[in-house]
């Protein structure tokens, strides 16, 4: 019998704007890019994990002109495919994303591990609005009865989410391991990212 993989729900970031006017300004302001990114989140992420995990990466609506109650729906409609002991990933927005959800819904499979890598926590950003629903509540606790492994990640370079926003994590989650990389430059927009690969596999041979 063959052995069963390891699903990964990878949740990628995204821009929220407080008004249709601000989102359409960005359209026309933003520079396009046109040169092939390598993130280690796409082929570095399949190539390190290997044929013992299946990945899951869901396209988000609207992602630059995210809203959260459409996020979660989305969401919901992948968990009569979702296997137990699964490992959850989200980043930048798709991080609080997680957060929120988990902190305000049971979660409806067993979840081995989560990772929210460089997640926002409110609306005190420098560059960008948290705002479209995802705001987080008062109490977070549930994320942890959700996700006994609760992991954030953090770099100390970033200059979208910067380090006082997980410093706001800290004060509200007692268990999570918070990890503050001194050595990843900018919003984790690097090539490779060994130090999450050991971290789930390492989840794996526990479980």
């Amino acid at each position: 019998m063959p052995k069963q993989k390891t699903q990964i729900f990878y949740i990628h970031g995204g821009a929220t704007f407080k008004t249709k006017r601000d989102y359409l300004r960005f359209l026309k302001t933003r520079t396009p890019a046109i040169q092939k990114k390598i993130v280690w989140n796409g082929a570095y992420l399949d190539k390190k994990l290997g044929a013992n995990f299946h990945i899951i990466r869901p396209r988000m609506p609207l992602k630059d002109y995210a809203k959260y109650n459409e996020w979660a729906i989305h969401f919901e409609r992948f968990f009569p495919k979702l296997k137990n002991n699964l490992i959850l990933i989200g980043e930048s927005l798709g991080g609080v994303f997680l957060a929120k959800y988990l902190s305000e819904n049971r979660f409806p499979k067993k979840i081995l591990s989560t990772y929210l890598v460089c997640p926002p926590f409110d609306n005190t950003l420098p560059q960008e609005a948290l705002v479209g629903g995802f705001k987080l509540g008062s109490d977070l606790s549930m994320m942890e009865k959700n996700s006994k492994r609760l992991t954030l990640l953090f770099s100390k370079n970033d200059d979208v989410v910067p380090i006082a926003q997980a410093k706001k994590y800290t004060a509200k989650l007692k268990n999570a391991n918070i990890i503050i990389y001194k050595h990843i430059k900018g919003h984790f927009q690097v090539p490779e990212f060994p130090e999450i690969i050991k971290m789930i596999k390492s989840d794996v041979k526990r479980k």
